[in-house]
């Protein structure tokens, strides 16, 4: 197996600084879709791959540490307050910029931490499994607005806004959805029209991860005709632009505590040198950021289910009814069961659409089966959360009714789960 030094530019991987991304040559990865041999320990829900798809297991496991204590220390003592309120703390940004959760993916020379997929991966997961709200929006900030830029940027753009995203300093959102478009983004009216070096924008945004508290966002604008694929832009718009506000907040059953609100524009005029890349390539950009952001949903996903797993797991092993723990009747066993096998399928197929990303190969359809089998898992496994624990279960004592709450926004965003299912079908019955 061969090895690429990757540099460490945040405070938490020169902690760490044996962290390589590893290669694995081309005839191990050949074997089949699920190529390593490993063991997943389901009582603890920690992974014990001799590697993890291409990633040295005790530098993942040393990544896994420090963002499981982070999440302990500064996201679990406030998970029910920030829910109950609906209050996003934006704050926490900066503290996991020091970390490098907030430029996981950035390379070095931008501010970030320069690591791979297989890292952002379990982040995700590890902040999910204390908050899904914290692990959506880490995800957003990371794989759409700083993706977005990160990937089609010019380099200008990029030495300008990246270290800021990097840092956790600024924070990112990245807008498409509009009221009348979800699935359907080619027919977006947010309309774009050339001014001389300006561009004047005109339209509403909805569904915005971060649309009040975001210092920067991305957004998607329809610069040509209707329908056309490449009549669409994509923009650099700075939060205090003149014409450029947040409207609604919304308020949402789950992922309470992370920010979801409208961006409208009003004659606003932006420079053409915000347009990322050329006039009509927004479409081709987004489409290939959502290949990546499905992976990031796919890891909420799954750290999600796996709170809710772990939480189940030791209910059901310390709660007595008729004087034995209910893990024993074979109704509960069975239920259990059934929360390891899915979690560990989400587990394989996330972190097999996370190697082929870091590869450099397609993985469109990996990362819609990754979304679509992780986000159902997550909302099969959360409700039996539920269900294992009774009544308990329905109050907020327990954890798991707020698993179960944060759980079904996964089968919705960044493209529904009917929305994958057209993905794969389409790129399995074109082979």
């Amino acid at each position: 197996m061969q090895t690429m030094n990757t540099p460490y530019g945040s405070p938490l991987f020169t902690i760490f600084p044996s962290f390589k991304i590893h290669q694995c040559p081309e005839q191990f990865w050949a074997l089949g879709p699920f190529r390593p041999w490993f063991t997943f320990a389901t009582t603890s829900t920690r992974m014990t791959y001799p590697y993890y798809f291409g990633s040295n297991t005790d530098d993942l496991e040393m990544v896994r540490a420090s963002a499981r204590e982070f999440a302990e220390t500064h996201i679990k003592p406030h998970v029910m307050e920030w829910d109950e309120s609906q209050h996003f703390p934006a704050h926490l940004f900066k503290k996991m910029g020091e970390m490098g959760f907030t430029g996981v993916l950035v390379p070095e020379q931008y501010g970030g931490a320069g690591l791979n997929y297989q890292a952002y991966i379990t982040i995700i997961e590890e902040i999910a499994q204390v908050c899904g709200s914290i692990g959506l929006s880490t995800a957003a900030h990371n794989s759409l607005c700083t993706g977005h830029i990160m990937y089609f940027a010019s380099e200008v753009q990029k030495q300008k806004y990246l270290t800021k995203l990097a840092s956790g300093e600024w924070i990112g959102a990245w807008g498409l959805t509009e009221p009348n478009t979800g699935s359907d983004a080619l027919r977006m009216k947010c309309v774009a029209v050339k001014d001389g070096d300006y561009y004047v924008i005109n339209g509403t945004k909805c569904w915005i991860t971060h649309g009040i508290s975001g210092h920067v966002a991305v957004v998607l604008v329809r610069t040509g005709e209707l329908l056309d694929s490449r009549g669409i832009s994509a923009f650099i718009i700075e939060k205090g632009t003149p014409g450029f506000t947040s409207g609604k907040k919304e308020n949402k059953l789950g992922m309470r505590a992370s920010e979801t609100a409208e961006l409208i524009f009003d004659n606003c005029r932006i420079h053409k040198d915000q347009l990322i890349g050329k006039e009509g390539e927004g479409f081709i950009q987004a489409m290939k950021v959502l290949d990546g952001g499905r992976i990031s949903i796919a890891a909420l996903s799954l750290g999600i289910a796996k709170g809710a797993y772990a939480a189940s797991l030791k209910y059901a092993k310390e709660r007595q009814q008729f004087g034995k723990p209910i893990s024993s009747y074979q109704a509960i066993a069975f239920k259990l069961a059934d929360m390891a096998t899915k979690i560990e399928a989400s587990e394989l197929l996330t972190r097999q659409a996370g190697y082929l990303k870091d590869a450099g190969k397609p993985m469109t359809t990996e990362s819609a089966m990754a979304k679509y089998f992780a986000s159902e898992t997550a909302v099969e496994v959360s409700t039996d959360a539920v269900q294992v624990h009774g009544g308990y279960g329905y109050t907020k004592d327990f954890p798991v009714e707020k698993h179960y709450r944060d759980s079904k926004l996964c089968t919705i965003g960044e493209g529904t789960s009917e929305i994958q299912k057209l993905v794969i079908s389409r790129n399995i019955l074109r082979d």
